[in-house]
């Protein structure tokens, strides 16, 4: 025998589907389905949630179940859960302090070549810095580098961390360099011409650094080459796109870590 089709399943009626709950986040618009009122979560007042209407008119309601209408579509809101702060990180992704007070300056130091150079490890890692005490000064070039370390009266607590452009093998500078034979120096460098190129060019909306003709002093060329105007004017577009340690160079960002680490060791104390 077949059997008979008593089409839907009568005890469907008993049957109620269940309404979802939605974490009522602020900016989430809803429906209150008795008044009509639409309106955005502004905030939660004594078990209510107040909406602001597209007029910036605002109105309490109670959180009740199946109490507003998202797309038509019945729902509960609940409060959010609430959720974990995560910690502040500085432009070069340590954690930062907060309420940081700069402990007085260390005796040790970092050297960077040039204004350019200090400006960029401030920007990224300034914070840091002061947490450390750390000071950095610009040398205006290395080409004295030796004497300087000699006036300079390294010693325990009394290291020098030096920052060299252009440290490739054969240049003038890594000449200057494997001539330092001092156990409180360290000496590290990036292989870019000027710390200019040491900013992803990404960061610049750049495709790559512009090649500059030789004979041509670099950071006019590069200004030259992109429109960029004077070479004050080229330095403040490239500093300015810097937002943290993202946007520079893989062997910058070693290189100063190694000095901050090397002039604020334990055993330099």
């Amino acid at each position: 025998m077949r059997s008979h089709d008593y089409g839907r399943d009568v005890l469907a009626a008993g049957k109620r589907k269940k309404v979802p709950e939605v974490p009522a986040e602020p900016g989430l618009v809803v429906e209150d389905p008795a008044s009509g009122f639409c309106g955005a979560v502004v905030r939660f007042e004594h078990g209510h949630v107040v909406l602001e209407d597209r007029h910036g008119g605002h109105r309490l309601f109670p959180l009740a179940p199946a109490g507003f209408l998202i797309d038509g579509r019945p729902v509960t809101l609940v409060k959010p859960a609430p959720q974990q702060q995560k910690p502040r990180v500085s432009a070069s992704g340590s954690v930062r302090v907060e309420g940081l007070r700069a402990r007085t300056a260390r005796d040790s130091r970092i050297w960077v070549e040039g204004k350019h150079d200090a400006e960029l490890v401030e920007r990224v890692w300034g914070h840091d810095l002061r947490v450390e005490g750390v000071v950095v000064e610009p040398l205006d070039g290395v080409d004295e580098l030796a004497d300087r370390i000699a006036e300079f009266g390294t010693g325990p607590g009394r290291r020098l961390g030096v920052l060299v452009d252009h440290l490739v093998a054969g240049s003038k500078e890594s000449r200057i360099v494997e001539a330092i034979r001092d156990e409180h120096v360290l000496v590290t460098g990036h292989p870019y011409v000027d710390i200019w190129q040491a900013v992803k060019p990404a960061a610049l909306g750049i495709p790559a650094w512009p090649v500059v003709p030789r004979g041509v002093p670099w950071k006019e060329g590069v200004c030259a080459a992109l429109g960029w105007g004077e070479t004050y004017e080229g330095w403040a577009r490239v500093l300015g796109a810097v937002r943290g340690f993202r946007d520079l160079e893989a062997p910058l960002l070693g290189s100063v870590e190694q000095l901050i680490d090397f002039v604020t060791s334990t055993h330099a104390e």
